[in-house]
């Protein structure tokens, strides 16, 4: 069994299987081996790349478990049963002195039940967004998990409403880390734009099925603006852990304008230099809110998704940065609502000077909610705390 007592090394079971929860994760190992530098860490798990680049053994590659939806699921079922059964044996074998689990709360809910019974502390790190939808899985966390590591504010009092007290909120881990590279005219040097012209970024997603319904309207927002501004230009902005052809491809099937750039591995630059932004909900709008970026949130499920899942969200908002201004702040598109049409109504609503600079000055108040820099230190001394 997992020892409590003090000791110069410790052994963590770690598991994400998203690219945000992957980046997350290894800010945090990186954080606990800065706060405690004379402690020997192990860290095994499930992980993406940037996990592995961080020296986390990798027990199972999280990278193509990353899935979207009722019929992705069924697919994937065989790949996720290898996986739980592969991290289960090595946590027998390991006797971890605690688990981390990062977000993913389809598979890491199961793993926490699973963990619990042995008595493997655990330690969830990311709350899933309960208050969202699926809040019956309340009762999970109450079970299974030792200490809850919330990044958004008001996520402790939700809990705490439900009796459920071990939870410590840290902040959020992009806070103070999110920034670009090179500003508006070194990005617009590099990709042949012009920087006294519009630019709009088009953000699709990380995952596959995202660029495959979400590019199309897109495309078609682009065609719409251009009609009545002919300066405008625009960037796909391709997700870091996807293929950049891939996106092009999908984009040669709808629409031949070679006048529209792919963009990979440069995603804060795009947004830094962008006048306005359609952002895939997720992690993105809230990196745009911080680089006060206006934007619109979209997104598009398949129908069969939709109808079964989307009648499960009880939120009133999707995207994260209306969640945290408590209002309506971006304009959500979202399945039937998010067309060509509607997508470029929105986008040249932005591109008013006057609206833009309204909405910029909003998305400062907004990311000032969010917390303080320091997520990943705080959330690793919390740790350190919790394991003695």
């Amino acid at each position: 069994m997992p020892t409590s007592a003090t000791h110069s090394s410790f052994s963590f079971l770690i598991v994400a299987g998203e690219p945000s929860g992957d980046a997350h994760a290894a800010s945090l190992v990186h954080a606990m081996r800065r706060a405690a530098p004379e402690v020997q860490f192990e860290f095994f798990g499930s992980t993406g790349a940037q996990m592995r680049a961080g020296a986390v053994e990798s027990i199972v590659k999280a990278d193509e478990l990353a899935i979207l939806g009722l019929w992705e699921i069924g697919r994937a079922l065989p790949k996720f049963w290898r996986a739980f059964g592969e991290l289960k044996r090595a946590v027998n074998e390991r006797q971890p002195d605690a688990a981390i689990l990062v977000d993913w709360p389809d598979f890491n809910l199961r793993l926490a039940r699973w963990l619990h019974r042995r008595g493997i502390r655990v330690i969830y790190y990311i709350s899933p967004q309960l208050w969202a939808w699926r809040s019956y899985r309340a009762r999970n966390i109450s079970r299974d998990v030792d200490l809850l590591l919330s990044i958004l504010p008001f996520e402790k009092d939700w809990y705490a409403a439900r009796g459920i007290t071990n939870v410590e909120y840290v902040g959020h881990p992009l806070t103070g880390e999110v920034r670009a590279q090179y500003d508006r005219d070194e990005f617009c040097r590099r990709h042949d734009l012009d920087p006294s012209q519009p630019i709009v970024a088009l953000l699709p997603g990380s995952r596959h099925k995202e660029l495959i319904r979400i590019v199309p309207p897109m495309l078609d927002a682009i065609s719409l603006i251009k009609q009545q501004q002919e300066n405008a230009q625009f960037v796909v902005v391709v997700a870091p852990n996807r293929n950049i052809n891939e996106a092009r491809s999908i984009a040669a099937k709808h629409i031949a304008d070679s006048s529209v750039h792919f963009i990979h591995h440069e995603t804060r630059e795009a947004l830094v230099a962008a006048d306005v932004a359609a952002i895939a909900s997720g992690t993105a709008t809230l990196e745009a809110a911080l680089l006060a970026t206006p934007l619109v949130i979209v997104y598009k499920e398949s129908t069969i998704n939709w109808h079964a899942l989307g009648s499960l969200i009880t939120t009133e908002h999707y995207g994260l940065v209306n969640l945290i201004a408590g209002r309506r702040l971006a304009t959500e598109l979202i399945q039937d609502d998010f067309t060509g049409e509607s997508l470029a109504r929105e986008l040249l609503r932005l591109l008013d000077p006057n609206s833009n600079a309204a909405m910029r000055a909003e998305l400062k108040e907004v990311a000032q909610q969010i917390g303080q820099p320091g997520a990943s230190d705080r959330a690793a001394r919390t740790i350190l705390d919790f394991i003695g």
